[in-house]
């Protein structure tokens, strides 16, 4: 097995934006190094660094690849195992061929979520995929999307090279957890992945779990980033946090996409609205999950006529956005979440507000029969 240079050689990092110099080795950021000055909540860099949507890809005429990766989970003290580390996934030609399971690598243990971390310092492992066949091929090696993942090194039993230029568009999407699909059965299997796959685009995943709420910052990434696709996924985040009320939410999501704009004034534009979650159709945030584990909302349904926020509200103001602005903007499409997955599939959210991994392949295929059909925003 021969050493791949994982920085400056043949090897494509897509998906991430920012790659980081680690004593172990290279740690792939979702987000700009120059956004890491303009939040302080630790949650999001933690969020940025879960490489949904990452993949190593080139071309090799190798039987054999090994990936060695240090992994960062956590552990509540009261939890006896870690949490998953979740799967790396080998692409070939385009076909899932190969999974194997993260290895568990640094550990970070607390008393309860929101609590003071204690690293528990772990070593690097190595995954293996071998049988593959000598010819030379196309080969993408993704990421764990919910697990904090730096690259140490990859090895090869045969040619490593650059990839070939394959036409797709790219595509940008953003939104929340459900976007960043911690929950799906491995990185292929998040919607995003899924519906690109569908749609023949290569798919760039900027979701911040529990934090997409409209931050500046992101619609400066997305407007100075080349796309020839974009979709932004609203509303979860923003009820959840009480983040926005009415008054505040329609200039803020304006803002959002005129600063898009103004380095994509062309390009199609799908604005989404939030899946269905019962606990917040008609009751504003802020929300908690209750003692049984399933999200509950603390607001007041009465607040609503004064400006708070519910998932009905969102909608309404999202599609309102979008109507009036497709004069001028005739790129510009809204689709309302619930086709994606609606309230007659509350029970495949577990928690009352994510999906199962089952649903969220369902949705992937729903995205790409909606945006990529013939007469779609993305045909």
């Amino acid at each position: 097995m021969r050493a791949v240079a994982l920085v400056d050689g043949p090897v494509e990092l897509r998906g991430a934006l920012d790659l980081e110099i680690t004593q172990a080795g290279v740690m792939p950021r979702r987000l700009p190094a120059w956004t890491k000055e303009q939040y302080q909540d630790p949650s999001v860099h933690g969020v940025t660094l879960m490489p949904s949507g990452v993949r190593l890809v080139f071309r090799t005429d190798a039987c054999a690849l090994e990936l060695e990766v240090l992994t960062t989970t956590g552990q509540l003290d009261t939890d006896p195992e870690p949490r998953p580390t979740g799967m790396l996934e080998l692409v070939v030609d385009g076909v899932l061929t190969g999974r194997r399971r993260a290895p568990v690598g640094n550990v970070l243990r607390m008393a309860g979520p929101g609590a003071v971390q204690r690293l528990i310092p772990g070593g690097p492992g190595t995954v293996r995929f071998s049988g593959l066949s000598a010819c030379m091929k196309n080969v993408e090696l993704w990421l764990p999307q919910q697990t904090p993942t730096e690259l140490v090194a990859l090895r090869a039993d045969g040619e490593v090279l650059a990839p070939l230029p394959d036409g797709r568009r790219r595509w940008v999407h953003h939104g929340s957890s459900i976007s960043h699909c911690i929950e799906a059965d491995g990185p292929t299997g998040t919607w995003p992945v899924v519906a690109a796959m569908l749609g023949g685009v290569e798919v760039i995943n900027l979701s911040q779990a529990g934090n997409a709420v409209l931050d500046p910052y992101v619609a400066r990434t997305i407007r100075d980033m080349p796309a020839d696709l974009i979709s932004l996924k609203v509303g979860i985040n923003i009820v959840s946090l009480a983040a926005f009320r009415l008054r505040t939410f329609g200039p803020a999501v304006h803002g959002f996409l005129d600063t898009i704009r103004d380095g994509h004034p062309d390009t199609p534009l799908l604005l989404v609205s939030p899946v269905s979650c019962p606990a917040v159709e008609e009751t504003p945030g802020p929300t908690a999950m209750g003692p049984d584990g399933k999200i509950t909302a603390l607001g007041d349904p009465c607040a609503v006529a004064g400006g708070a926020l519910s998932l009905a509200v969102v909608r309404a103001e999202l599609s309102r956005i979008v109507a009036s602005r497709r004069d001028r903007d005739p790129h510009l499409h809204y689709l309302d979440g619930r086709e994606l997955l609606g309230p007659d599939e509350a029970h495949d959210l577990a928690d009352g507000l994510h999906p199962t991994a089952a649903a969220y392949r369902r949705m992937g295929k729903r995205f790409a029969t909606h945006a990529f059909a013939d007469d779609g925003p993305f045909r």
